[in-house]
């Protein structure tokens, strides 16, 4: 059985384990649909008004304690900091527009429109949720803006780039460098098909280009791209082969490794590739980006293509 099969498993326990101490089994399907979004945000503010107000000081104090998701991040803040800025400068100079993004999300930003468990994601009041993943929100912000005509995506890809602070509920327990909140580097390419997978051989070439730049100019190294195949296109092979093709001609001298055996992944679809790379004799696989349909479910239009990856920055800094 999967971990995360053992965490809904678990969660279910504790709910009903809760329900049952209230007496009320039918109380998780009264909130969440005989309430309008409203009153269910006005009952959920007064019940953490009171709690809040019941609290002590030094339960204050234990829960800081006790919370991991509250504690201090283990880099330096102004070398973290820097990084960001070089990274943004450089992807910026690739034509990719930095944004600054709330650090909330909608409710249902991940789950919605990617193959991923709320209860992995800490859940806000107001309709919210705290970011878990930046592409997703950046997604969010360039749908609403095709559909309101302020973005245009299909004479020319929209590209956006961002840094930020992420916060994922699951644990992995004696696993290092998984931790509760954590930094990351994403970009996310928008544009429309325009046919023999144009948007998808620019859009991954410029993707790698930034990679490239930044792992050369950061930290003199290069980087190495494996590319897995991954269903979701009518000719995923053809995509495959196309794609690979335009890289090498592209970066003749840039190792790309290829698993051409098409595994389940309801998360990236046509392929998905991971960025790794060697840094003062460490290895690491440090980042990772696909094709994903977000945008077509949203705008509801399956002319619509979208790229995301990210890395994690932390570990970057971490001795």
């Amino acid at each position: 059985m999967s971990r995360e099969k053992n965490e809904a498993g678990r969660g279910n326990d504790e709910i009903g384990g809760a329900l049952r101490k209230l007496e009320r089994d039918e109380l998780v399907e009264l909130l969440s649909t005989g309430k309008s979004g409203s009153e269910l945000n006005t009952l959920l503010l007064e019940v953490f008004r009171e709690r809040s107000a019941n609290r002590s000081p030094g339960e204050l104090l234990r829960s800081y304690k006790e919370n991991r998701f509250v504690k201090p991040a283990a880099v330096d803040p102004i070398a973290l900091k820097q990084l960001e800025l070089e990274l943004l400068r450089i992807a910026q100079s690739h034509k990719y527009t930095p944004i600054q993004l709330s650090p909330v999300a909608p409710l249902g930003s991940c789950s919605v429109v990617a193959p991923a468990d709320q209860n992995k994601i800490i859940s806000a009041l107001r309709g919210t949720e705290v970011v878990a993943d930046v592409t997703n929100l950046i997604a969010l912000h360039i749908a609403d803006g095709v559909k309101s005509g302020d973005l245009q995506n299909h004479s020319d890809p929209v590209r956006f780039s961002s840094t930020h602070r992420h916060v994922r509920a699951q644990k992995f327990p004696n696993l290092p460098g998984m931790l509760a909140h954590f930094s990351l580097y994403a970009m996310v390419t928008s544009g429309k098909d325009i046919g023999s997978y144009g948007f998808e051989k620019q859009a991954i070439w410029e993707h790698i280009a930034v990679y490239r730049q930044i792992f050369r100019s950061q930290y003199q190294a290069e980087i190495e791209i494996i590319i897995n195949a991954r269903g979701g296109y009518t000719d995923s092979e053809g995509l495959l082969e196309r794609i690979i093709r335009h890289i090498g001609e592209q970066a003749p001298d840039l190792t790309v490794k290829v698993n051409a055996a098409s595994s389940e992944n309801a998360y990236y679809k046509g392929l998905q590739f991971t960025i790794k790379t060697t840094i003062g004799g460490r290895e690491y696989n440090i980042g990772d980006g696909g094709f994903v349909d977000w945008t077509q479910q949203l705008l509801e239009n399956k002319k619509e293509r979208m790229l995301i990856s990210a890395i994690g920055l932390d570990r970057l800094l971490m001795p």
